[in-house]
């Protein structure tokens, strides 16, 4: 049995304990042979392929990003996409294909699977845990602590200045990120993509802070739009899923907070920074255990699935039901955070 691995979209942390976890096993307990595949599923659609053994995965769990490298290559939008990809696999002699990603990634995985008969099984992974069948994504608590310490760190230079601080967190259409990291940082305000904000209210928010002789600190993800008003985007520029490239609510936010409250206000980006560096310990250990899960699928023939965190069991479910919809914060954990605003 020869397995192929890629990781595709946009990096996180924990990718590498995954490909870890998966050729650990695979090879000790199953005697299966490995290839990798390069930069998503650009490597499958033009062959692109790098060894993938026991040695080759040693002393990569720490690390962030891919050793495999990622990319938002869609072979279902190339010329002739699926028929490369499938005589790419048959070329390197693949009879399973583990795709670690998120939703555009999987939902390439389920069309070969559904619709061309590739054998894929699904790892899902995104910083903004809004693929639903699973109750967390690895690379979301990595993303959630790096923010939270930005935040922890932006109230101290708030309060020295006496100014507003608007801190812009990822998030195209789920505010999880921002949800997480505003409440675990004490922000006095969170504007997350589901939840359209009233600029008004928001302004009473920090003027009620200053109010009260502290410096607001405003989390808001990339995606969050104003009830009166279009997503600001950082350019017209569409990627090969459609998606348009986000970033400028914040500083938008903050010219606007400095018009119609006088406070001076400032905005910090994170923007890459909660992608990148060492996965957290809860990460390492999802990553780990959806990689040990992943190979079991392959070994069991149990195709078109992806693996998921139930509670604290992994289960299976088809990558098609994960990747049907986007799993959104529920209005009801918005309005608990709704106590600390202002």
């Amino acid at each position: 049995m020869r397995v192929g691995v890629l990781t595709g979209g946009g990096d996180c942390p924990g990718l590498n304990a995954v490909i870890r976890a998966v050729v650990r096993k695979g090879v000790q307990e199953y005697g299966y042979d490995f290839t990798g595949f390069r930069d998503g599923w650009r490597g499958p659609l033009e062959g692109r392929t790098v060894p993938l053994d026991v040695p080759a995965v040693r002393g990569i769990l720490p690390r962030g990003g891919t050793i495999l490298g990622s990319s938002r290559t869609n072979p279902l939008q190339a010329e002739d996409g699926v028929r490369r990809v499938r005589e790419n696999l048959a070329a390197q002699g693949i009879d399973a294909l583990i795709a670690i990603g998120g939703e555009d990634t999987l939902g390439v995985a389920a069309t070969l699977y559904e619709e061309h008969g590739v054998p894929c099984v699904g790892v899902p992974k995104t910083i903004d845990n809004d693929l639903s069948g699973t109750d967390y994504t690895f690379g979301f608590d990595t993303a959630v602590n790096i923010a939270t310490e930005a935040i922890d760190r932006l109230h101290t230079t708030a309060e020295s200045h006496m100014r507003v601080l608007v801190c812009e967190v990822m998030g195209r259409h789920a505010g999880w990120i921002a949800l997480h990291s505003g409440l675990a940082g004490g922000a006095n305000v969170i504007l997350i993509p589901e939840h359209r904000f009233d600029l008004e209210e928001v302004c009473g928010w920090i003027t009620s802070r200053f109010e009260a002789a502290y410096a607001p600190i405003v989390v808001v993800a990339e995606g969050a739009m104003p009830r009166e008003g279009e997503m600001v985007l950082k350019d017209e520029s569409h990627d090969s899923f459609g998606h348009v490239r986000l970033s400028g609510v914040g500083e938008w936010l903050a010219k606007q907070i400095e018009k119609r409250t006088g406070k001076e206000a400032r905005t910090t980006v994170l923007g890459h920074v909660q992608r990148g560096g060492t996965p957290s310990a809860f990460d390492r250990w999802l990553a780990t255990r959806f990689g040990l899960h992943a190979v079991d699928c392959v070994h069991d023939g149990d195709f078109g699935k992806m693996v998921a965190l139930r509670g604290t069991r992994v289960e299976r479910i088809p990558i098609s039901e994960a990747t049907a919809e986007l799993k959104t914060v529920d209005p009801e954990l918005y309005a608990e955070a709704g106590v600390f605003f202002g």
